[in-house]
């Protein structure tokens, strides 16, 4: 069974950052149209798989939309993998296939308002297909399915990765996860560089210890949440 934070544990130092994000992100889809959100992050090892995961459950369960959460990292589809997902047609079969139907390939979950967009099914030109001038095709057509969608993307670390350069350009928003006494300062600056001056750009503090054990999460709180980058 996939563990939630934001649904099993509200009260949590976790769920309250979370909550945060949420807040933020509801105020600058109220000033851009755009409303696609990547989860990001310089390096592996960041816990930027889990942050997307529990932020798309916690925005699903506001009443207000519904979000699409697209496992776009072909090497460690690890979104696929944490909902059990394995050959279902996903993302890269609707990137290979222009004919499919964008909607054929999202999911339902157990969670009322949260959809899934797997990775689909493993490809040698997995890099240049997600670089595609396809891929924003697919992202303009899941934002289309309903005009209170959030399409919430789990990108590939952006200092490895070309094709996570370009997905940045289709953000609006980027949420660049950050492990606290782990990321290098330097490599922050160089992934914040990448994504460049186009989405609304805010960091959040991945295992910031804290004093007290608050809800049972020692050691996996979140710092000060989503932090505009032009402050």
């Amino acid at each position: 069974e996939l563990m939630s934070i934001a649904i099993d544990h509200p009260y949590s130092i976790y769920a309250e950052t979370l909550r945060s994000v949420r807040l933020a992100s509801d105020v600058l889809l109220q000033e851009t149209p755009c409303r696609v959100i990547g989860v990001v992050s310089a390096l592996p090892g960041e816990g930027k798989t889990f942050t997307a995961i529990n932020l798309a459950l916690s925005l699903a369960l506001e009443k207000d939309h519904s979000v699409v959460l697209v496992d776009g990292d072909a090497p460690k589809p690890h979104v696929s993998q944490a909902f059990g997902i394995g050959s279902e047609p996903g993302l890269l079969d609707l990137l290979i296939n222009p004919a499919m139907p964008v909607k054929s390939a999202v999911l339902p979950t157990d969670v009322r308002g949260l959809y899934l967009l797997p990775i689909g099914r493993r490809s040698e030109s997995a890099t240049e297909l997600l670089a595609s001038a396809r891929m924003r095709q697919v992202i303009d057509e899941l934002e289309r399915l309903d005009g209170n969608l959030i399409v919430l993307l789990d990108s590939p670390p952006i200092l490895l990765t070309s094709e996570a350069q370009v997905l940045a350009s289709l953000f609006g928003q980027a949420v660049v996860v950050v492990r606290a006494g782990g990321t290098p300062q330097q490599a922050v600056v160089d992934a914040l560089g990448l994504i460049g001056e186009g989405p609304h750009v805010g960091l959040v503090l991945n295992q910031a210890l804290h004093d007290n054990n608050v809800g049972g999460y020692y050691g996996y709180g979140y710092g000060d949440g989503f932090l505009d980058s032009t402050q």
